[in-house]
C-alpha cells in the first residue's frame, strides 16, 4: 500500500472545455484567470489505469475502516484519487468517511422497491459530510504551509455545517479559522461548534448569499485561503461518497441516488466519483441522480423545469432546511453539467412535505435533519408521479446529524409545524404514578399501534 512520491498527479483544471487551463494545487486559486469559471481537480488518469480495476477495489477494501494511519478514513483510503502527492504528515483526518450504509429494509418493502439505503454522512466527527472535503482543504493548506506559501487564516461563509467542519479541522491543523454567518439562521447547535473550537465568528445581518458576498472579498487578500465549496478541493473528498456506496454494495451501482441540494457542490463530487470510477474501470454505468432542493430554496428547480436552458438566481426564503437555504449557488454550471450526463431530475419538497418526510423515515429507525427530509420528501413523490420505479434501488444522501436539529424535532411531535400530518406526531404521555392507569394508558396505546 505504500506510494512513490509523484507515482500519480493532479492538478486544477478550468471547468470550461473551450479554456481548459491549468494551475497546481499548490496556487491559492479558486477561479480561471482567463475566463472566471470554476475550476476542478483533474487527475491523471492514464497513471492510474497502471493499476487494474481489481486491484484498485481489493487495495479500497483493505484499507476500509483500518487503523493504519491515514487509511482510518474512508477519504484518506482512496489518497491516490484526492491528493496523491500531499505528505502524510500533513493530512489533517478525524476519522471521516467510513460512515454507515443504513438498509431500510422495512420501508423498502412498504414502497415497494427493491432497496431503500440511507448513506449516513452526518455521522462524523462534526456532525455533517462537511467534514469529507475539509479534511481534503485543510490538509492541503497545511501542505502549502509546509511549503512557504504564506497563508494566515481560512475562512468561509457557512449556514452552520461548513464553519463547524473548518473550525474543527482548523483548530487541529493550528490554523486560524474565519466564520461569516448570517445573524439569527443557524441553529444553537451548529453556532456554538465554531464558537468552541476558538474560530473568529462574524455574524452578519444578511443571508448566506451574503456571507459569500463577503468571504469573496476578504479572501482576496491571498494570505486568507477560500474554504467554501466553490474551492474544489473540498469536491475531492465528497466524491469518496460515490466510491463507498459502491463499495458497501458490493461494487454494485444503485439505480438512483438521491442528493439535497443547496450551494449544490455535493452533486456535483457524487457525479465526479462515479464518473472516476467508471473511467477506471470499477462501475460499467452510472446510476440517475434526484436532486432534491427545499421549495423555499429552488432556483435550480425552476431551472430544470425549462430544460435548464436558463438559470436565475433568487432570494431564498427561510425554510427548516437552513443548510440549503440559498439562492445564488456557487456550483450551479458543475450540477448541471452533471445531471444532464447522470439523466438527473429536479424535484422540490414543501416545509410540510420535509417535516412529515423526516418523520416518516424516523418511523423506520432513522433520526433525520431536515436536509434528510428534503432528500425523502423528493424520493416519496418521485414515487407517486412513476419517475423512480418500484423494484428499483435507491440510496438518500443524509447529511447531517439529527442531533444538530432537536428543536426541529421537538417542533414536530409537538405540533408546532403547521400543516404537518398529525398522525406522525408522537406526544410524550402524561400519566398517574400507579399500575392502574398505566396499564390502561398501554391497552390503548398498543391496541392502536401499527
Amino acid at each position: 500500500m505504500s506510494l512513490t512520491k509523484n507515482e500519480f498527479d493532479a492538478h486544477f483544471r478550468c471547468t470550461l472545455d473551450s479554456c481548459g487551463k491549468t494551475y497546481p494545487l499548490s496556487d491559492v486559486i479558486y477561479t480561471c484567470e482567463d475566463d472566471g469559471e470554476l475550476l476542478t481537480v483533474e487527475h491523471d488518469l492514464e497513471k492510474l489505469r497502471k493499476i487494474s480495476a481489481k486491484e484498485w477495489m481489493d487495495r479500497f477494501d483493505l484499507r476500509f475502516r483500518s487503523q493504519t494511519f491515514p487509511f482510518q478514513s474512508g477519504v484518506w483510503g482512496k489518497k491516490e484519487w484526492v491528493l496523491p502527492n500531499i505528505e502524510n504528515e500533513n493530512i489533517v483526518t478525524s476519522g471521516e468517511g467510513g460512515t454507515h450504509l443504513y438498509n431500510a429494509e422495512r420501508w423498502a418493502k412498504d414502497l415497494g422497491l427493491d432497496g431503500l439505503y440511507i448513506k449516513q454522512c452526518g455521522i462524523s466527527h462534526t456532525g455533517s459530510f462537511k467534514d469529507l472535503g475539509m479534511t481534503v482543504l485543510v490538509s492541503q493548506v497545511k501542505q502549502m504551509i509546509a511549503d512557504g506559501v504564506p497563508i494566515k487564516a481560512v475562512a468561509c461563509a457557512s449556514t452552520g455545517d461548513t464553519s463547524a467542519a473548518l473550525a474543527s479541522y482548523a483548530a487541529k491543523a493550528g490554523i486560524p479559522a474565519l466564520i461569516f454567518l448570517p445573524a439569527n439562521k443557524v441553529s444553537t447547535a451548529q453556532l456554538i461548534q465554531p464558537v468552541s473550537n476558538g474560530a473568529k465568528v462574524l455574524a452578519l445581518d444578511t443571508d448566506f448569499d451574503g456571507c459569500m458576498a463577503i468571504v469573496k472579498e476578504v479572501t482576496k487578500e491571498k494570505s486568507i485561503y477560500l474554504a467554501n465549496s466553490m474551492n474544489s478541493l473540498r469536491i475531492e473528498g465528497q466524491k469518496t461518497i460515490s466510491v463507498e456506496i459502491t463499495q458497501q454494495l458490493g461494487w454494485e451501482v444503485p439505480d438512483w441516488v438521491v442528493i439535497p441540494g443547496g450551494n449544490l457542490g455535493n452533486v456535483s463530487a457524487l457525479g465526479m466519483g462515479f464518473e472516476m470510477m467508471k473511467e477506471l474501470g470499477l462501475i460499467n454505468k452510472l446510476p440517475r441522480i434526484l436532486l432534491a432542493q427545499a421549495k423555499n430554496a429552488s432556483p435550480l428547480y425552476e431551472s430544470y423545469k425549462s430544460g435548464f436552458t436558463k438559470f436565475e438566481s433568487v432570494v431564498a426564503q427561510k425554510t427548516l432546511a437552513s443548510a440549503i437555504q440559498i439562492g445564488d449557488p456557487v456550483s450551479v454550471k458543475k450540477a448541471i453539467r452533471v445531471l444532464k450526463k447522470f439523466d438527473g431530475v429536479v424535484e422540490v419538497a414543501t416545509e410540510e412535505e420535509l417535516a412529515d418526510a423526516a418523520a416518516r423515515g424516523d418511523r423506520y429507525g432513522l433520526y433525520n435533519d431536515p436536509h434528510t427530509g428534503v432528500a425523502l420528501a423528493a424520493l416519496l413523490k418521485s414515487i407517486e408521479k412513476g419517475t423512480i420505479h418500484r423494484k428499483q434501488k435507491v440510496v438518500v444522501i443524509s447529511t447531517a446529524n439529527g442531533l444538530k436539529f432537536t428543536e426541529f424535532k421537538v417542533n414536530y411531535h409537538e405540533g408546532k409545524i403547521m400543516g404537518t400530518n398529525a398522525s406522525l406526531h408522537n406526544g410524550i404521555i402524561s400519566c398517574p404514578a400507579n399500575i392502574d392507569a398505566v396499564l390502561k394508558v398501554l391497552g390503548n396505546e398498543l391496541s392502536t399501534h401499527k
